[in-house]
């Protein structure tokens, strides 16, 4: 691996999903085995409905508007009101749908073998929002608990990104001080890219799909695939 001059970054915090992550496969599995178990059927239409839905709760998680236990409970409540689902103990649901995001994992193209390459010449970080539980099994089925330094889950924490404090207290954990020598990687604008701003520290919004974004705000970098990044980091020559 070589650089064409003097390293500026020494550490990588990664978002998981969306990023090294399928979270959508994720999400659909463990809906799937949820909807088995109860034997009633789910659709196409409702898994995109669902998908909405979540996502509009994470938002209004980042914009402090509700708690975690808030997005938790009424993502589902939503969803199972609009679709006139009855009868289901909403907490059994929860857990199940918890275990599966944390057992059903698929990687974005070529994510392991980046942060592979990247291992020993860089610090990397987990950043993530999430149920500990689900995204510590998550990250140690998929090998990547192996590649990382540490890891950092909002429920640990206390806080969520894109929150100032989320990012103070992994920056107070890790060895690099200079904060212009930290990078942070995500696909979310309002989350990863927002909260790295507001940290202080440079952001790469990965964005595969080409998104257009109505942010009064931009990250340092964008990249459309993973193995970019060792452009980003000034690196020549991909590593084998």
């Amino acid at each position: 691996m070589q650089r064409e001059n003097e390293q500026t970054y020494t550490t990588i915090l990664w978002d998981v999903d969306g990023t090294l992550l399928d979270f959508d496969y994720s999400m659909r599995c463990s809906l799937r085995k949820c909807f088995r178990t109860l034997g009633k059927t789910l659709t196409e239409e409702m898994i995109l409905r669902y998908s909405q839905i979540n996502d509009g709760y994470w938002k209004r998680l980042e914009r402090g508007e509700i708690t975690r236990a808030q997005l938790l409970a009424g993502r589902f409540r939503d969803f199972f009101a609009e679709y006139e689902l009855t009868g289901i103990d909403e907490q059994s649901f929860l857990r199940e749908f918890q275990a599966g995001l944390g057992h059903y994992y698929a990687f974005e193209p070529d994510a392991l073998n980046t942060v592979k390459a990247l291992q020993g010449h860089y610090k990397q970080f987990v950043v993530t929002n999430g149920v500990e539980s689900t995204q510590k099994n998550k990250l140690k089925l998929s090998g990547l608990l192996e590649v990382m330094d540490g890891v950092f889950i909002s429920e640990t924490v206390g806080c969520a990104k894109p929150d100032k404090e989320f990012f103070d207290f992994c920056l107070g954990q890790i060895r690099e001080k200079d904060k212009g020598r930290v990078l942070i990687v995500g696909d979310s604008m309002t989350s990863d890219i927002l909260g790295g701003i507001r940290a202080g520290i440079r952001t790469c919004w990965y964005n595969p799909g080409g998104r257009p974004h109505d942010c009064d705000y931009s990250a340092d970098y964008e990249i459309s695939v993973l193995p970019q990044i060792y452009e980003v980091l000034g690196i020549f020559g991909f590593p084998a």
